[in-house]
C-alpha cells in the first residue's frame, strides 16, 4: 500500500481535530476526501506529509513512518497545499528549475522533467511568464507541476480546484486524471461533482471520524434511513389518509397544498398515493420521489 493510516488522532488544546482514523490507498487509486470545512481533511493531509506530528496513531508513506522517516517520505511525495505557496517573482520555469534543484535533480535529465510538466500541465505558453502575472488557474497548473517534479509515488493535493472558474476546474481535473498513472493520488474537496468526475473511492470524514469509505459507484447504495416523495395537489387533502397508509412514516405539509412523505428506505408508495388520490378525487399536480444523489448521501452523513 502506498498509503496506511492506522488509528490516527490529532488533538489541539482541547479540541480533536481528527479522530482515531484508519484506512489505507493503494497504487492507481484516486481517492477523493470529502467533508464539511473543519472536518479534519487538512489536518490529516499535513500529518501525511510531514508538517505536523500526530497526537496518536501511525501514518506510512510507501512503508516509511511518516515520524521517523520524514525525508524518506518527502522524497515519495508530492504535495499542493489548499493555499499554494509560489514565488511571484519568479519565472515558471525558473520556479520549476529551483524546484529541481531542492530534489537534487540535474543536468539533461532536470530540463527533460521540466519540460515534461509543462506538457502535462499545460504550461506552454505561460513558461516564460512570471508566476505573478499569471491567472490563479494557471497558478493551481504551476502547483501541480511543483508536487510532481520528482515523479513521486504518492499526491496529496488540498482542494486543488477552490476558486477557479468552471473551464479551470475542468483542466485541473483533466491534468490530475492524467498524472493518475502508477501514482496514488488523495485530494480533499467538498464538492461532490469532483468526485463523480475522477475519483475511484470516496473516504468522507466529519468531526474527525470516517462515516463512510467506498467506491464511488457504490457510495449511492449506503444505507438510508428513509424514501421521501414530494407530493403537490391542486387542492387541500386530508393528509390523516396519506398518514394511514402502510409503510408511511411521517406526513409534512411543507407549503400550501405541497407535501412530504416519508417511509422506509427502498418502499416506493408512488402508486399507493395515485390510487388514494383516484379515490378521493384528488387532483395530483406533482408526484416525485426524492432522488439519491451524492450531495443528499453527504449532507445525510455529516449533518
Amino acid at each position: 500500500m502506498s498509503v496506511v493510516i492506522s488509528h490516527l488522532s490529532k488533538v489541539f488544546g482541547t479540541q480533536k481535530a481528527v479522530n482515531d482514523i484508519s484506512f489505507e490507498a493503494k497504487e492507481g487509486e484516486i481517492i477523493g476526501f470529502l467533508g464539511p470545512n473543519g472536518a479534519g481533511k487538512s489536518t490529516t493531509m499535513k500529518i501525511t506529509t510531514c508538517f505536523l506530528p500526530p497526537t496518536s496513531g501511525k501514518v506510512e508513506v510507501c512503508g516509511y513512518d511518516v515520524v521517523n522517516f520524514s525525508k524518506e517520505v518527502r522524497q515519495n511525495i508530492g504535495y499542493l497545499p489548499e493555499h499554494n505557496p509560489l514565488y511571484l517573482e519568479m519565472y515558471v520555469k525558473e520556479y520549476l528549475e529551483f524546484i529541481g534543484h531542492i530534489h537534487q535533480i540535474k543536468g539533461n535529465p532536470l530540463q527533460k522533467r521540466i519540460n515534461e510538466m509543462i506538457a502535462l500541465c499545460g504550461l506552454g505558453l505561460e513558461q516564460h511568464k512570471k508566476i505573478g502575472a499569471l491567472s490563479k488557474g494557471y497558478r493551481q497548473r504551476v502547483g501541480l507541476a511543483q508536487a510532481m517534479m520528482h515523479n513521486p509515488k504518492v499526491l496529496i493535493l488540498d482542494e486543488p480546484t477552490t476558486g477557479l472558474d468552471p473551464n479551470q476546474i475542468v483542466e485541473i481535473r483533466q491534468v490530475i486524471k492524467n498524472s493518475a498513472e502508477n501514482k496514488t493520488i488523495i485530494f480533499s474537496t467538498h464538492i461532490m461533482q469532483e468526485v463523480q468526475a475522477i475519483c475511484s473511492r470516496a473516504i468522507i470524514i466529519n468531526l474527525g471520524q470516517i462515516v463512510a469509505d467506498s467506491p464511488v459507484n457504490e457510495l449511492k447504495n449506503i444505507q438510508q434511513a428513509e424514501t421521501i416523495i414530494f407530493l403537490e395537489t391542486a387542492q387541500a387533502i386530508d393528509i390523516s389518509l396519506l398518514q394511514a397508509l402502510e409503510g408511511v412514516l411521517s406526513v409534512k405539509n411543507i407549503s400550501e397544498n405541497h407535501y412530504e412523505i416519508k417511509s422506509a428506505f427502498q418502499t416506493d408508495l408512488r402508486r399507493a398515493i395515485s390510487k388514494l388520490a383516484v379515490e378521493q378525487d384528488w387532483l395530483i399536480v406533482g408526484l416525485k420521489q426524492e432522488e439519491r444523489t451524492l450531495e443528499n448521501i453527504f449532507q445525510q452523513l455529516t449533518k
